[in-house]
């Protein structure tokens, strides 16, 4: 996946609660999986049945039409495991988002595919969305995860927490095999011991043939 060090953007409120990946990214039967993911995102919210917009929401507004930032509320992605609730944000562009909390399996699947999920302390988090509504996008934020800070008007920068590990998948552009594999030598070594203490377990035959 692509590594992710800093990323500059227009911030867009989305200030909803419980926003789940059903409404992130329906499925839409109607369009071919290729073209579906850029215009999948909350796409029920964004389109009336007819395919015109409706210019109420935030996306079609024209200063977030081109956003980079997504800040919203409670437990954010909430549902069922649905990467494309993934693949939709990064489609449009999207690579940070910024709530309250997230639903677990939508934290993990955003750390999978290089999009960065920040929860930021509940002390500072309603002034960063105060913020962020008050610009109405009229200039970017930057997120420099090698900092772990929110840069942008209107303020000071605005500091993040990520458990380390996690920030150096984002950083080295690494999934779950990618980081097993930074191990391998380990591994390698391990195997080698094993089979040199228990030269038995060598010679078991292979059940799953």
């Amino acid at each position: 996946m692509q590594p992710f060090t800093t990323h500059t953007g227009i911030a867009a409120p989305l200030l909803v609660d419980d926003m789940n990946t059903d409404q992130i990214a329906p499925f839409l039967p109607s369009r071919s999986l290729k073209d579906d993911y850029k215009v999948m995102l909350f796409h029920r919210q964004r389109f009336r049945e007819d395919g015109s917009e409706i210019a109420g929401f935030v996306l079609n507004k024209p200063q977030f039409r081109n956003a980079g930032i997504l800040v919203t509320g409670n437990n954010f992605g909430a549902g069922s495991s649905r990467e494309s609730a993934v693949w939709s944000m990064l489609a449009n562009n999207i690579r940070v988002i910024v709530a309250k909390s997230f639903a677990d399996i939508y934290r993990e699947n955003c750390l999978q595919n290089g999009l960065l999920p920040i929860v930021l302390d509940p002390a500072v988090a309603d002034g960063f969305i105060a913020r962020v509504v008050t610009v109405d996008g009229a200039a970017p934020f930057t997120v420099d995860l090698a900092s772990q800070r929110i840069s942008g008007p209107g303020g000071a920068d605005v500091s993040f927490e990520i458990p380390a590990a996690d920030r150096t998948r984002l950083l080295e552009g690494l999934d779950d095999i990618g980081m097993t594999m930074k191990h391998a030598e380990d591994i390698v070594n391990w195997e080698k011991e094993a089979a040199l203490a228990q030269p038995w377990l060598q010679q078991a035959a292979d059940c799953r043939r």
